[in-house]
């Protein structure tokens, strides 16, 4: 069992080509043992947003907190907000914007652990 405080979590900027005022935690991932996914807390601030990728995997995200959109791969924008869930199949061509002018947008993005 494992309990971890998301304040003692390392944050890192995601420094994949096309990511802008984006950063990464990972609470929990295989390294601590969990044999199916791993969690991962992604932070982007006013106006910035994650690459427009696809990956041959799923993943799952619940908004903590904020607003803004996910650009599917026909570049439509569907709204997202705190309280929200959403699920992007695999090899979806995705990206997360932030739209807000003064708060972050903050989600968990759960994934196969091979793939963190």
């Amino acid at each position: 069992m494992k309990i971890i405080s998301i304040d003692n979590v390392t944050k890192a900027r995601v420094e994949m080509e096309g990511a802008h005022k984006a950063f990464k935690q990972v609470p929990l991932s295989g390294k601590d043992g969990a044999p199916v996914y791993s969690y991962r807390v992604f932070s982007i601030e006013p106006g910035g947003y994650t690459p427009y990728h696809r990956h041959d995997y799923e993943h799952m995200n619940y908004i903590i907190e904020g607003h803004g959109v996910l650009v599917n791969e026909r570049g439509e924008e569907k709204e997202i907000k705190r309280g929200d869930f959403a699920l992007v199949m695999p090899n979806e061509k995705h990206q997360y914007r932030n739209k807000s002018e003064n708060q972050p947008l903050v989600m968990i993005c759960g994934v196969p652990k091979e793939y963190e």
